[in-house]
C-alpha cells in the first residue's frame, strides 16, 4: 500500500460473512459521528457491502461536516450525507427514521479542563439520541477504557469483568452504556455496546506511534508494556455485522486482536525493518489495559489481517512518507487523563 486510494482500497473491501450478514438485516443503516477517524472507512465499507449483497439499502451518514471534503467524498462512493448538528434536538428530530443506527460520536481528547463537554456528548447525547430512535438497533462504539488496568498474566479482561474506569474520560464513555442501556430497558431498543482498543489503519494508531519514535530515534516509554491492537478494517465490519447480535437488555462485546502484544517487542521489530536500533525507556509495569474478545471472535472470527502484517505494512508506509493523521492515542496513559 503506497497510498491512502490503496490503504482505503484495502479497509473498504467487505468479505464474504459481510456481505452475508447484511443480506440477513433488514431495513437501511445510518452512521452517527461519521467524522472521526474510523467512521469514512466503515461508512465506505457498508456501502460496497451492501452493492455486493442480494439485499440493497441505504447507508446514511451524519456529521456537522462543518470542513474538509468528506462529505463530497462519501457522496462519490454512494453514501447518502446529511449535516446536523447532533446536540440539536430540532436537528436530531429531523434526521430519517432508519431501523439500523451505528453510534460513534464520541470525544475523548481535550478532556482535562473541559470535563462538562465530554460527559454531555458521552453521556447525555446517547439518551437523547435513543428517545429519537427507540424503534431502531444501535450498536453504540464504546472503549476498552471502561475496565481497570489488569495483571498481564491474565490476558485481558473479559466482558465478565467488573467496570473500572480510570478518569473522566472512561467514566463518562461507561456513563453513555449506562445511559443507552436504560432507554434499552425502557423501550425494549435492541442495542449492543462495542467496547473496541485499539483500531489501527496506516495514518494513526498504536504501531504508527512506536514506529514513528524508532524511526525518529526517540524514546519508546515501555511503562505501558502491553496493548491490544486490531485492523481498522476488521473493527469496522465487525461493528456492522454487530447489528445482527443487538439485543434488550444490550450485548456487550470487547473488539480487539487476539494478541496481548508487547510495547517493546513491537519496538524490536519495527527495529529490524526500520534498520534502526530502537532507544527503549521505562520498565514494563505489571498491569495494563487489556481487553479479552474471544467472545467476539467466536461471532465474527480471528481478524482478517494479523500483527505481523499490521506492523510489516506501518513499516513500509513509514518508509515512504505515507500520510498521517495527527490524532495520538496515548496508549500509554495509566492515571485517564487526555
Amino acid at each position: 500500500m503506497k497510498n491512502i486510494l490503496d490503504l482505503e482500497q484495502k479497509m473498504c473491501e467487505p468479505s464474504v460473512s459481510l456481505i452475508r450478514d447484511l443480506s440477513l438485516l433488514d431495513g437501511d443503516i445510518m452512521i452517527l459521528g461519521v467524522g472521526g477517524k474510523m467512521g469514512p472507512t466503515l461508512a465506505k465499507l457498508a456501502k460496497n457491502a451492501v452493492n455486493a449483497s442480494q439485499n440493497p439499502k441505504r447507508i446514511y451518514a451524519v456529521s456537522r461536516f462543518s470542513k474538509g471534503s468528506l462529505q463530497s467524498e462519501l457522496e462519490g462512493c454512494g453514501v447518502e450525507t446529511i449535516a446536523a448538528d447532533l446536540m440539536d434536538d430540532q436537528q436530531l428530530k429531523e434526521l430519517p427514521d432508519v431501523k439500523n443506527i451505528i453510534y460513534m460520536v464520541g470525544h475523548k481528547f481535550g478532556t482535562t479542563g473541559n470535563e462538562h463537554f465530554t460527559w454531555a456528548m458521552n453521556a447525555y447525547l446517547p439518551g437523547r439520541v435513543a428517545e429519537r430512535f427507540k424503534n431502531s438497533r444501535i450498536v453504540s462504539f464504546s472503549t476498552g477504557n471502561v475496565y481497570p488496568l489488569s495483571p498481564i498474566v491474565n490476558g485481558g479482561v473479559s466482558e465478565e469483568h467488573p467496570t473500572g474506569p480510570i478518569g473522566e474520560y472512561a467514566q463518562s464513555c461507561l456513563g453513555r452504556e449506562r445511559v443507552f442501556t436504560y432507554f434499552s430497558h425502557k423501550y425494549n431498543i435492541p442495542q449492543l455496546h462495542f467496547r473496541l482498543n485499539y483500531a489501527i489503519d496506516l495514518r494513526y494508531g498504536v504501531l504508527l506511534e512506536i514506529a514513528k519514535a524508532v524511526k525518529e530515534g526517540k524514546p519508546v516509554d515501555v511503562t505501558m508494556g502491553h496493548a491490544n491492537v486490531i485492523w481498522q478494517g476488521d473493527a469496522n465490519e465487525m461493528a456492522i455485522r454487530s447489528l445482527l447480535y443487538c439485543s434488550s437488555p444490550p450485548e456487550t462485546l470487547n473488539v480487539t486482536g487476539p494478541e496481548t502484544m508487547s510495547i517493546r517487542w513491537a519496538a524490536e521489530r519495527f527495529g529490524e525493518l526500520l534498520n534502526t536500533k530502537p532507544y527503549i525507556i521505562g520498565k514494563e509495569q505489571d498491569t495494563a489495559l487489556l481487553s479479552n474478545a474471544s467472545k467476539a471472535h467466536k461471532l465474527f472470527g480471528y481478524p482478517s489481517v494479523t500483527i505481523r502484517e499490521m506492523i510489516e505494512w506501518t513499516a513500509e508506509w513509514i518508509e515512504n512518507d505515507g500520510e498521517v493523521i495527527n490524532k495520538p492515542t496515548h496508549f500509554q496513559e495509566r492515571e485517564g487523563k487526555f
